[in-house]
């Protein structure tokens, strides 16, 4: 079964890719010949990965799924969410991010953090939304040269490295990401036995 990935991020494909395992195929916006950038415009990582998938869907009507994942610090209040690709600007520049964060937790002590995936999923013109959750805590300085957005900064519970320090084996075992995917396939499954 083929499904479209309305991103345009190839990091997240990847990891899509790889937690979904050969139940399903992957196709990205780039692969599928299909070039925008879908806004984001929304206060919630519910109603943007809706905003993704709907685009895709009413452009060529083929199932097709999205996802909006944010880094939420409790310190701040949820900080930065729903803003993380731009909480430093428009220019999505992960860098500044990161450092714009890192300068707001600047002496706080509580550093308890969780990244949420949402994904959004059309299935003949029907959405279904799953989450995937992890917890972890803001690093005090970055690590490692994995990954990508804020996996420099992000330790996830129960581990002692970065997101960045990790392959991305090493990194499904705690990610956000593979778990929303986890229950998209699980879904997936029972909805198209024998695929």
């Amino acid at each position: 079964m083929k499904l479209i990935f309305a991103t345009n991020n190839e990091h997240k494909t990847e990891e899509m890719q790889a937690a979904a395992g050969s139940h399903f195929e992957l196709v990205s916006l780039k692969a599928a010949g299909i070039h925008i950038d879908i806004p984001e415009p929304h206060d919630t990582l519910e109603a943007n990965a809706s905003e993704k998938s709907w685009t895709i869907y009413k452009l060529c009507g083929s199932n097709c799924f999205s996802e909006d994942t944010g880094l939420e610090v409790i310190a701040l209040n949820g900080e930065p969410g729903v803003k993380s690709a731009r909480y430093a600007g428009e220019e999505r520049a992960f860098s500044n991010n990161m450092d714009k964060l890192l300068s707001k937790m600047n002496g706080i002590e509580n550093r308890s953090a969780r990244f949420r995936t949402i994904i959004s999923l059309i299935i003949e013109g029907k959405e279904y939304l799953f989450e995937g959750v992890c917890d972890g805590t803001i690093a005090k300085l970055p690590a490692g040269t994995h990954g990508f957005g804020y996996d420099p900064v992000f330790i996830p519970a129960g581990a002692t490295q970065t997101f960045a320090e990790m392959t991305l084996k090493e990194k499904e075992l705690y990610s956000h990401r593979k778990k929303a995917a986890a229950k998209l396939v699980d879904f997936l499954k029972h909805l198209m036995p024998g695929q």
